[in-house]
């Protein structure tokens, strides 16, 4: 196994570690990303990483892992294993990323300590890794996260509400196709909301009224997945390929109503912004609605 992949490997047992508390804390993942880009020598690491690796880690990130899910990242954490001193810098990363925010729960400790025990009792002989790879192997299909990496790059407002289905927290009666194009929907209004980087309530309220009339959903899912949405999307990102999702899974006269809802959305607080409008005009230019139609929506929601 590559030092990218151990590396990789190590990064997703210490977001599960960190984790632990139910909690995972900024400081955490920067010293993350510290540990992904600099060894302890002061050396930067050529590890290379990709961004569908990176969209990987994220998954962790994103979300709390359970104890279940943590004992099978230790396991591939065991399986990468070369050498004692890959053993010791893996026990002294999981240390000091866990203890950056100046505190150690009890429950991380409880992790560390676990997962210390895992790799100490590790055998690093050449017999223990290939059996370590053989158990590796049959527990990967158990990470059934990552089987949803695809959902989670295209559309992370679909990922989470269609986990939070799978857990039984809420209920949508919706084929899956319409299901991924209401989470569209939701994402990009979400992503106009967010142009002044605060979503007010009378936005989100509007974004409740165009989920539970455009799906026929009641209030209470479409609230759930305005919140979702707002709490997924990071204006900060580019979204090229969300509003590339929306435009092949709708019409164009869908798409020109949904223009007139995101004009909508601007409009909840009395005003749409020059910012507001050009976020629009961006998303319209992407779903190749012409300049009349980005108009003709906008007037309607004016007048």
């Amino acid at each position: 196994m590559s030092e990218k992949e151990l590396m990789l490997t190590l990064a997703k047992v210490i977001i599960a570690a960190a984790w632990a508390d139910g909690e995972l804390r900024l400081a955490e993942v920067n010293s993350l990303k510290e540990m992904l880009l600099w060894s302890r020598s002061g050396r930067q690491r050529e590890l290379d990483i990709n961004q569908r690796e990176w969209a990987t880690l994220e998954m962790y990130i994103d979300a709390p892992v359970d104890a279940a899910e943590r004992e099978q990242l230790v396991q591939q954490l065991q399986a990468a294993l070369r050498t004692p001193k890959d053993r010791e810098m893996a026990i002294s990363a999981l240390t000091d990323i866990i203890q950056a925010d100046g505190t150690v729960t009890a429950e991380e400790q409880a992790a560390i300590d676990e997962i210390k025990v895992a790799l100490e009792s590790a055998n690093l002989g050449l017999l223990g890794q290939l059996g370590r790879l053989v158990r590796s192997s049959v527990n990967n299909n158990a990470l059934e996260r990552e089987q949803f990496l695809d959902d989670f790059i295209k559309n992370r407002v679909y990922y989470a509400v269609q986990r939070q289905m799978e857990s039984n927290e809420i209920e949508l009666d919706l084929p899956d196709e319409e299901l991924r194009k209401l989470s569209l929907a939701g994402a990009l209004m979400a992503r106009v909301a967010q142009v002044d980087r605060e979503v007010t309530e009378a936005e989100c309220g509007r974004m409740v009224e165009a989920l539970q009339s455009g799906w026929d959903i009641s209030p209470d899912s479409a609230a759930f997945v305005a919140r979702v949405a707002v709490s997924k999307i990071n204006p900060s990102e580019d979204y090229f390929r969300l509003i590339s999702e929306f435009a092949n899974s709708t019409t164009m006269a869908e798409r020109g109503h949904f223009l007139e809802v995101l004009f909508t959305v601007a409009d909840a607080d009395g005003e749409i912004s020059y910012d507001e409008t050009e976020e629009i005009r961006h998303i319209a230019n992407i779903l190749l609605l012409s300049h009349d139609r980005f108009i003709e929506a906008k007037l309607k929601v004016t007048r």
